[in-house]
């Protein structure tokens, strides 16, 4: 329902879902983006080697010579990120227009642990990193940005 009673179609729910997940993907990468800033660190090559090994697994070819391909993958990365926060979004507004009505802190912490999912499981089943050997900093880097995606999700999913 919508704060006027009305009921949320599952179409809306969906377009509101994306919107709200590139949304707070904006946000987890704006606050991502501060961290190496305040923090010096550099940016993480995991999107792309996660990318690189999945098109080996699926036995797909990047095309290109090497600078090319590079690039290539380069672009793939991030957009597997924007793919797994605009596809959580999703999720969320399908389970309003389903009648899910948690609050916005239990919405911005069940959309922030849907894409740490969807953003960690797949590196760790590539065998690109191993969260369970991640320093309390390496999970500040990971768990922070993925709060606010949740919390600018859950606000304009609501």
């Amino acid at each position: 329902m919508n704060t006027d009673g009305t009921r949320i179609t599952v179409g809306r729910g969906l377009l509101r879902g994306a919107a709200a997940g590139a949304a707070g993907t904006t946000f987890l990468n704006v606050v991502a983006y501060m961290d190496m800033v305040v923090r010096a660190r550099p940016a993480s090559s995991a999107p792309e080697e996660a990318a690189e090994r999945l098109a080996a697994a699926l036995n797909i070819t990047i095309p290109g010579d090497e600078a090319q391909r590079k690039n290539r993958v380069a672009g793939l990365g991030p957009l597997t990120g924007l793919a797994a926060g605009i596809g959580v979004g999703m999720i969320a507004g399908i389970a309003r227009a389903a009648g899910w009505r948690s609050g916005l802190v239990a919405t911005g912490l069940a959309t922030a642990v849907g894409a740490m999912i969807a953003g960690d499981a797949p590196i760790a089943m590539l065998g690109v990193s191993d969260p369970r050997t991640w320093t309390i900093a390496d999970w500040a880097s990971d768990v922070v940005p993925h709060l606010a995606y949740g919390m600018v999700t859950a606000a304009i999913v609501s």
